[in-house]
C-alpha cells in the first residue's frame, strides 16, 4: 500500500471546501436562531476578508465596520503589529501554562496596564469581560465580607450567573434565577444608593461609566459622589470598562473623564488583545488582592485555566504599544468629536432624529416620535408592534444600500450605537454621515423601500409574540 505521508491539517483547503456551508452549519449545530435572525433582516452576508475598519465580500465590495465586533476590534482587524506579536510568541515555543512557574509576559502586561491607573496595584487575567466582572464581584464580596451588589438599571455586565445577577435587562435574566443577592438603582440616583448602603450588607456598586445599552453616561459628579458614599460605608466601587476602556471614549478609561474618581476594582477585556485572543483583566487595589489570596493555602482560590496564556499576553502588550505609538486615544477623541458633531447637526433637520450623545467613538443615535401626522401614524404602527423597529429600519439600509455595518443599541431601544475601530478617520466619518443622511431623507419621504421593510418587521414582530 502506498504511503502518502502525514495528512496534517490544511485550513485553507477546509475553508475552500466547506466555507460555503457556514449558515447551514450554524443552523444545524450552533444557535439555530442566529441564521434565522440574520436572514430575516438581510444581514446574512458572506464576508471573505477584513482589514482595519473594512470587510470585503466575494465580489470585492467593501463594507465599513462601525461595530468593531461589539468593541473587541479596537485597532481594527489584522493590525500588523499585533499579528507579528502572535507569530513571534508562537515561534518562541514558550513553556506556557505550566501553572507551577511565573512566566514574564503576564507581569509585563500587568505592569503596562497599571501605568494607566496608578492608584491600583494588581491584576488578575481571565478570558472575557464577563469573567473580569465575575472576578470583581467575588473579590468585592470576599474583601468586604458582605453579600449584596448594587447595580444600575439597563446595565450590561455579562451573561454568566454572577454577572447576570447585575444585569439590568430582564430579558437576559428571565428563567435563570435564583441569582446573587442584588439591588438595582437608576444610574445617577445617589439617594437610592445612600438608602441601600444604610443596610450595611452592600459589598460594592458595579457601574459602567457609560452604559452600552442606549449609550447613557453617568451624570456629571455621580461617580465621585458614589465613591465617597461607598467608602464611607466600607463598600467598593467597581468600574466596568469592558466596552468603554482602552481609549474608546477618548480617555484611556471612561471613569477618567471625572476628576477624583479612583475605582477599587476595574474590569477590562474586549479590545485588550486586538480581537485576536479571548482575554479579560480585573485591576484592583493591593489590599483587596492580599485579602483574597491571604495564605499559600488560598493561592488558587480564584484562577482560570487559560488565564495569562502567552498568546493573550503578547497580544495585549502589542495592543498597548500600538495605542501609544499611533496615539489611538487622541484619535478616538478627535474623530469621535467630529462624527458626533456632524450627526448632532442633523437633529434639527430630521423630526425622527431625537438626540445624538456619547463620548469619543462610543456614540448613540436616538430616534423619537415625529411631529407630522403622516410620519406619526407610521411611527405608531411600528411602536405598537415592537419598540425598536424603527432603529432596525435604519440599520438595515445602512448595510444593504451603503455597506455600513451598525447595530441597534439594545432590545426595545430606538437607538443605534456606533463603536467603530478606533483607527477610523475623516474619510470614514464622511462616508457614514453621507449614508446616514440619505437614509434619513428616505425615512422622512414617507415611502420607499425603508417603510416597506418596516411592514416586514411588523409582521415578524407580531408573529413572534
Amino acid at each position: 500500500m502506498k504511503d502518502d505521508g502525514p495528512k496534517g491539517f490544511d485550513l485553507a483547503q477546509l475553508l475552500a471546501e466547506r466555507g460555503a456551508e457556514r449558515y447551514e452549519l450554524h443552523t444545524k449545530h450552533l444557535n439555530h436562531q442566529l441564521p434565522r435572525m440574520l436572514h430575516t433582516i438581510g444581514f446574512d452576508k458572506i464576508y471573505e476578508r477584513a482589514e482595519g475598519a473594512h470587510f470585503w465580500d466575494a465580489e470585492g465590495n467593501d463594507y465599513l465596520d462601525m461595530l468593531a465586533g461589539f468593541g473587541v476590534m479596537g485597532l481594527g482587524r489584522h493590525h500588523p503589529v499585533v499579528r507579528k506579536a502572535l507569530h513571534d510568541v508562537l515561534d518562541a515555543s514558550l513553556a506556557d501554562l505550566t501553572r507551577f512557574d511565573c512566566q514574564p509576559l503576564p507581569g509585563l502586561l500587568a505592569e503596562k496596564l497599571l501605568v494607566h491607573s496608578p492608584h491600583l496595584d494588581r491584576v488578575f487575567f481571565g478570558n472575557s469581560g464577563t469573567e473580569a466582572v465575575e472576578t470583581a464581584l467575588k473579590f468585592a464580596r470576599y474583601a468586604t465580607g458582605r453579600p449584596r451588589i448594587i447595580y444600575c438599571t439597563h446595565a450590561f455586565h455579562g451573561l454568566t450567573t454572577g454577572s447576570l445577577s447585575v444585569n439590568g435587562e430582564g430579558g437576559f435574566r428571565d428563567g435563570f434565577a435564583p441569582l446573587l443577592p442584588d439591588t438595582a438603582i437608576e444610574l445617577g440616583d445617589l439617594d437610592a444608593l445612600r438608602r441601600e448602603l444604610k443596610h450595611g450588607d452592600v459589598a460594592a456598586l458595579v457601574v459602567e461609566p457609560i452604559q452600552g445599552k442606549g449609550v447613557h453616561a453617568a451624570p456629571p459628579g455621580f461617580l465621585r459622589a458614589a465613591q465617597e458614599l461607598l467608602h464611607k460605608h466600607k463598600a467598593l466601587l467597581i468600574a466596568d470598562e469592558v466596552q468603554t476602556g482602552l481609549g474608546r471614549t477618548g480617555d484611556f478609561y471612561a471613569y477618567q473623564h471625572e476628576e477624583g474618581v479612583e475605582p477599587d476594582l476595574v474590569c477590562v477585556a474586549k479590545a485588550l488583545s486586538g480581537g485576536y485572543v479571548p482575554v479579560g483583566a480585573t485591576l484592583g487595589k493591593g489590599w483587596i488582592f492580599r485579602r483574597v489570596y491571604s495564605s499559600m493555602d488560598r493561592v488558587l482560590v480564584h484562577s482560570a485555566s487559560f488565564g495569562s496564556n502567552a498568546q493573550a499576553m503578547a497580544a495585549g502588550l502589542a495592543v498597548l504599544a500600538v495605542m501609544e505609538d499611533e496615539e489611538i486615544v487622541a484619535n478616538a477623541r478627535r474623530t469621535g468629536d467630529l462624527l458626533r458633531g456632524r450627526l448632532a447637526a442633523l437633529v434639527d433637520r430630521y423630526e425622527l432624529l431625537h438626540e445624538v450623545r456619547g463620548r469619543g467613538l462610543m456614540i448613540g443615535i436616538e430616534f423619537g416620535r415625529p411631529s407630522s401626522l403622516k410620519l406619526r401614524s407610521r411611527w405608531a404602527m411600528l411602536q405598537a408592534a415592537r419598540k425598536g423597529l424603527f432603529a432596525q429600519m435604519v440599520v438595515v439600509p445602512l448595510l444593504q444600500k451603503h455597506r455600513i455595518l451598525t447595530q441597534v443599541s439594545g432590545d426595545h431601544l430606538e437607538v443605534i450605537k456606533l463603536i467603530p475601530p478606533l483607527v477610523i478617520g475623516e474619510p470614514e466619518v464622511d462616508r457614514f454621515v453621507t449614508a446616514f443622511t440619505e437614509v434619513m431623507d428616505d425615512a422622512h419621504s414617507g415611502g420607499g423601500l425603508m417603510w416597506d421593510f418596516g411592514r416586514t418587521l411588523v409582521k415578524q414582530a407580531v408573529a413572534n409574540r
